[in-house]
């Protein structure tokens, strides 16, 4: 008689946290005003990572996920960003 080996537990569904988008570099702006500026379009994806994370938030407090983190440092930290 063989025994078939027990299913696998099915694990509930790997929701990562967003990551924020790496700042560029502040010798990476050539400072001839282009347009967009690498730091607009660094503002512009930290926009949208702003966005994933409060939709993350939300899904984690919806499924009662221990702390979430808070949004708040990213967005000091953004604004923080030095400009061209």
């Amino acid at each position: 008689m063989t025994t078939q080996p027990a299913p696998l537990a099915l694990e509930p569904a790997h929701d990562p946290m967003p990551q924020a988008p790496e700042a560029p570099d502040i010798d990476a702006c050539c400072g001839s005003g282009c347009d967009p500026c690498i730091f607009d379009a660094h503002d512009m994806a930290m926009d949208g990572y702003r966005q994933a994370l409060r939709a993350w938030q939300a899904r984690q407090e919806a499924t009662g996920a221990a702390e979430v983190p808070s949004a708040a440092a990213d967005a000091d930290q953004a604004k923080s960003q030095t400009r061209c």
